[in-house]
Order: structure tokens, then C-alpha cells, then sequence
């Protein structure tokens, strides 16, 4: 059997989505990049004949036209694939295990002031034909801190009303419960109605209804990621904030002000999905003000 890049990536694709369980869109990423690989070898080159060296000259091309972020997502889907190939003894050795990850340059998470979200949060208005709609989605990833990707696929039958409750399917197919707030609850219950009369106006039209989606567009679809963050930036430029504003920094928003408040930062990794705690760590940027309040309540010899 011929163990070619272009052989074998659809068998590892499957091993991605089903084995490992990774979302389309990743499964789609690691497929172009090594691709894009294979392009560079030669897609009908043996991988127990790729070497060290032309995973080097690979990484030098990509750092003359890529970022560093880039350049370390590429790396990181040959590193998986070729661990792959070793666990499937497809390969003896790992050409990638000697290649260093590119340095990335540290960003810290945009976020919002309390007064900047309140303010956003008020700017659906009587003249918006889905008020009610939008309210809800922003209230909804303030509270929970969302990534827009699960708030688009949020279903209503993993949303508990009474409990205060929706259950998240996030990165990697994991699940996770999430609180989530009365003021988003409240939005929520002015929406649902809309919601209702959009499923019936679809079915009058002789539509099939979309009966699972919380979260609709005008023709009583799913709302896509792309409009939910097409609203959020129209509803930002309104409240004169829009150069900040996208709906991960609602979720970076969420986690800065539940740190900013007390919560452990275990809490708000489980919040948030992560899977490592050194991700949430990004979030404690708090200012020094704030800490220094905190050590002055909390520690013994300050208290002296």
C-alpha cells in the first residue's frame, strides 16, 4: 500500500472527526494545511521517507509569509499527523519531534469596561425589527461567556429556563453546563415569541421549520456566526465602541469582570471551556489597583 500525504489524509480526517472528535472547521484546517504541505514535498512522496530537514525548509518558507500564529497551527497539524502515523506504526520515527514551535507574539485579550457592555447591552432599540433577538444574543454572551461558534448552535432543548441553565457542546465535542443570568433569561423570554411566529411564517410559506435553532434570522433559519457578529459590531458602532467590540471580546469581557469580582480561576476555566488553565491565565490582567485592594483585605501582614 502506498503511504502518500494525498493517501492518507482522508483516513486521518476520519481519525480527527470520529477518534478525536474535532468540530468540521478543524478537521477542514488541518486538512489544508497539510495540503498545503504535501504541495511542498510532493504530494505522492512516501511519509517514511520525510525527514527532519524538509519539515526545517517548510517552516523557513512559512516564516518569510506568515505570522508567527500561523506558522505554529501548521506545525501543529503535521505534529498530530505524524504522532498519528507513529501510533499506527505507519513511520519509525517522528520528523516533527525535533522541530521547535516559532515563538508567537503574546496578545493580550480585548475587553470591555462594565459601563462599555452596559452601555452595548441597551443599544437594541424599538426601531430594530429584531430587538428582541439581538438584546437576547448579547445579553447571552456577556452572561456566559460563549464563543460565538456554540451560541449559533445552541439548540432549545439544551437550554433550561427554569433551571438557569444551557448545556454548551464546545471545541473538541466536549459539553459543558453553563449558569446563565436572570437579566439574559429575561431577554430570552421577550424573544422566544418571535422566534414562534418566524417558524410559523416559514411554515406558511411551505418551508420545512427549523424547530431546533434558538437563534433565527429572517427567513426563520439558523443565524450564522457571521450575522451574529455583523449585529454585535452594528450595536458596538452605536455605542461609539465598535473598534473593540467582536463577540469574543464579550467573552473575554465575562471573564475579566468575574476575576475582577472573586471568582477562582478554576471556576472560570470550567466557564469557559478551556482545557488547559494556562488559557484562562491570559484573563488575569487585572489592573493593579484591583490587586493591591485585594492583598490590603486578603493578607495577613497587610492587615498589620
Amino acid at each position: 500500500m502506498p503511504y502518500s500525504l494525498h493517501n492518507l489524509l482522508p483516513q486521518f480526517n476520519r481519525w480527527l472527526s470520529v477518534e478525536k472528535g474535532y468540530s468540521l472547521k478543524t478537521v477542514e484546517s488541518y486538512g489544508m494545511d497539510l495540503a498545503e504541505f504535501a504541495s511542498f514535498v510532493d504530494h505522492a512522496q512516501d511519509v517514511r521517507q520525510v525527514e527532519a530537514r524538509a519539515i526545517r525548509s517548510y517552516v523557513y518558507a512559512l516564516n518569510g509569509k506568515n505570522k508567527g500564529s500561523s506558522v505554529a497551527r501548521k506545525l501543529s497539524a503535521l505534529r498530530t499527523f505524524f504522532r498519528h502515523l507513529l501510533r499506527e506504526g505507519i513511520i519509525t520515527h517522528d520528523p516533527v519531534a525535533s522541530i521547535a514551535t516559532p515563538k508567537q507574539e503574546k496578545h493580550m485579550p480585548v475587553f470591555l469596561t462594565v459601563d462599555e457592555v452596559f452601555t452595548l447591552l441597551e443599544m437594541p432599540g424599538v426601531g430594530d425589527a429584531f430587538a428582541a433577538r439581538d438584546r437576547a444574543i448579547l445579553e447571552i454572551l456577556y452572561s456566559t461567556g460563549l464563543r460565538v461558534a456554540e451560541l449559533a448552535a445552541l439548540d432549545l432543548e439544551r437550554l433550561d429556563t427554569e433551571e438557569g441553565m444551557l448545556r454548551v457542546t464546545g471545541k473538541g465535542n466536549r459539553e459543558r453546563l453553563v449558569p446563565v443570568g436572570s437579566p439574559a433569561l429575561e431577554a430570552l423570554s421577550q424573544y422566544l415569541p418571535q422566534r414562534t411566529l418566524l417558524i410559523r411564517e416559514r411554515i406558511a410559506r411551505g418551508d420545512a421549520p427549523e424547530n431546533k435553532a434558538v437563534f433565527l434570522n429572517h427567513r426563520g433559519l439558523r443565524l450564522t456566526t457571521r450575522s451574529i457578529e455583523r449585529l454585535v459590531k452594528l450595536y458596538a458602532l452605536r455605542a461609539g465602541i465598535a473598534a473593540r467590540v467582536t463577540p469574543h471580546a464579550l467573552r473575554h469581557s465575562f471573564a475579566t469582570h468575574l476575576l475582577e469580582m472573586g471568582a477562582d480561576l478554576r471556576t472560570v476555566q470550567e466557564l469557559l471551556g478551556h482545557v488547559s488553565l494556562s488559557t484562562t491565565q491570559r484573563y488575569t490582567h487585572l489592573n493593579m489597583d484591583h490587586l493591591n485592594e485585594v492583598y490590603d483585605r486578603a493578607h495577613p501582614k497587610a492587615r498589620m
